[in-house]
């Protein structure tokens, strides 16, 4: 659920993670006031659900834990869905790294705690550090994370996924207990119903509706935790880019609306534009909101109510079962993760993206050690006794504390040690022939690297000086092109970016690219579609690579190692590997790439 502006996203993931912070606190004044007895009291009240006369008998505590969550684990399900769909995880080499990295950091911890607690009913809380809260995360690293995180983020947020995959199945394999066959049955048949909801013609959020409020009470009644039926659901609910066919009958549909103004257009037109998103979007959108900002702070509240008195502090103090979910999330975190990533760059497996060191993996690393949310779940599932159950609380909220506070150190050290103002002036990642668009050839002694924008008034400008300095050096110069697409200000860029990689996959990247800046008033979705049937293109192909994710992942790659670098204007010019400052006329390009040329002799 990512809103369209990195801006409004950070501020709605810091809002997040500051409610969650707030109901936990809440909860613990609650429990230790002296009135805190009715916490319990209050979460355990009685709630009978009757329909006819089959009657379910649950707490306020379960309605939360066993209802709501189910909506939580549905939004990570989609959010699974769509990132080995049309994300991150399509592509095996992007994600190679952080994926080893998500399975150490499931391993790694979970191996700690047991040899701190290897028998006895402790050892069966194993499954409460494995997971990274990834509300938290994201909060966390908004506020300590370093200044241009935009690398990490993704290598954070690839890793959550698997990291979410591994304490699911988890929780699938080792916490449930007491099958009941007879609706176990009847939930596997009411999921496949729910699989093919998808070709009914019309009404299928009602009937994703009905079918998903009858399986979480099948899977109830079987004996599975119900919350499972919401990743379940999640995994058959279809994601796709938006459809070629769909998008083309909206824009028809619109433009009869603004030839003959109608109801029946206008409902038509709102009707095509909602279904040529898939459905695993619109619902991440729709439910993101409130699983973030009143189911979350509601589990808080019900689950982090621990009484902090003399005998629970003492205990926990001395608890193996405490002192091993601490060592597990804050220690085996850090291990796990900095250390499958150290391990896959040794051995060539994999590599880390432009300006994601080492340094700043392990920093990330500690603040993975937030372990809250599914955490805390987890220990109701793996032990009974409250004692047990306190101590453990005490550990992950401990635990939690200290990862955000020792990221926050990690981060606040590198920045002295690696001052971000320095990182804009050289560039982050060197030319590559097989990766980047060029003119010229590959071997020449002379780069000329630019950042552009296909919207900029500027970059379109600056395509004389650059012909003229390609004139003046010949074979001795290569010049370098690549996407930093200026969305705030430019709202065509991004899609224009993607237009010419689209067109670069038929070996049209430099033909479509000057058609972009000679017509760049032109820029709409119909517009960049006709450029590629005016160049010949195949156009099916172009508006299948156009939706597709190898391609958007291209621009954004461009554009995440300007933001490290903390380029904020078109068109920005690197020569050789150190940024250029100054006027972008022929003239001073030339003299400075001449200079370049006597410091190499």
């Amino acid at each position: 659920m990512l809103p369209p502006r990195s801006g409004s996203r950070a501020i709605m993931e810091k809002i997040s993670a500051a409610l969650l912070l707030a109901f936990t606190f809440i909860a613990l004044l609650w429990a230790n006031l002296p009135f805190g007895a009715t916490y319990a009291q209050f979460w355990g009240t009685a709630v009978d659900l009757r329909i006819g006369g089959t009657a379910v008998e649950m707490t306020f505590h379960d309605l939360v834990n066993d209802g709501l969550m189910a909506l939580f684990f549905f939004t990570v399900g989609l959010e699974v869905k769509r990132e080995f769909t049309i994300g991150e995880l399509t592509e095996p080499g992007r994600a190679v790294v952080p994926v080893a990295g998500a399975l150490a950091g499931l391993v790694v911890p979970a191996g700690i705690f047991l040899l701190l607690n290897p028998t006895g009913e402790n050892a069966a809380v194993w499954g409460a550090v494995i997971s990274t809260d990834t509300a938290f995360l994201v909060g966390a690293l908004a506020v300590a994370g370093p200044k241009s995180s935009g690398r990490l983020r993704v290598f954070l947020l690839t890793l959550a996924v698997v990291d979410d995959i591994g304490a699911l199945a988890a929780i699938v394999v080792f916490y449930t207990t007491d099958l009941d066959p007879v609706p176990l049955l009847v939930s596997v048949a009411l999921l496949a119903l729910v699989g093919l909801v998808r070709f009914l013609p019309a009404g299928r959020g009602p009937a994703y509706a009905v079918l998903s409020l009858a399986t979480w009470s099948a899977l109830y009644a079987s004996g599975v935790h119900p919350t499972l039926a919401g990743v379940a659901i999640a995994l058959l609910i279809p994601v796709f880019p938006p459809r070629r066919g769909q998008v083309e009958r909206t824009a028809e549909l619109a433009r009869a609306f603004r030839q003959s103004p109608s109801p029946e257009y206008a409902a038509a037109t709102a009707r095509s534009l909602k279904e040529s998103i898939s459905i695993n979007e619109r619902l991440q959108r729709s439910y993101g909101p409130y699983v973030s900002f009143l189911i979350l702070p509601l589990f808080a509240l019900a689950n982090a109510g621990v009484r902090l008195d003399g005998e629970t502090l003492a205990s926990a103090a001395t608890s193996r079962l405490t002192w091993g979910i601490i060592a597990a999330l804050v220690v085996g975190k850090i291990v796990g993760i900095t250390g499958a990533a150290a391990m896959m760059r040794a051995l060539g497996l994999g590599r880390l993206a432009p300006g994601l060191t080492l340094a700043r993996v392990g920093g990330g690393a500690a603040l993975c050690g937030i372990g809250f949310t599914i955490s805390l779940f987890i220990v109701e599932l793996a032990v009974e006794d409250p004692a047990l159950q306190a101590q453990a609380r005490v550990g992950i909220l401990a635990a939690s504390g200290t990862a955000f506070f020792l990221g926050w150190a990690w981060f606040r050290i590198l920045d002295r040690v690696q001052p971000p103002s320095s990182t804009g002036r050289i560039l982050a990642r060197p030319f590559d022939p097989e990766r980047d668009h060029f003119r010229g050839d590959p071997a020449a002694p002379l780069q000329l690297i630019e950042y552009g924008d296909f919207e900029c008034p500027f970059c379109s400008r600056a395509t004389g000086s650059i012909d003229e300095v390609r004139e003046h050096f010949g074979p001795r110069l290569v010049y370098v092109w690549r996407h930093l697409p200026l969305s705030r200000v430019h709202p065509h860029a991004e899609e224009a970016a993607r237009a010419s990689e689209a067109a670069d996959r038929q070996g049209a990247f430099r033909e479509y690219a000057q058609l972009l800046f000679r017509r760049q008033d032109h820029l709409d979705s119909a517009d960049l579609i006709g450029y590629a049937g005016d160049l010949g293109l195949d156009m099916e192909q172009f508006r299948d690579d156009l939706q597709s994710a190898p391609v958007a992942n291209r621009v954004k790659d461009d554009a995440l190692d300007a933001e490290f670098m903390d380029l904020s204007s078109t068109p920005t010019f690197f020569i050789g590997m150190v940024r250029h400052a100054g006027h972008i006329d022929a003239s001073t390009l030339i003299r400075e790439l001449n200079a370049s040329s006597e410091r190499q002799q």
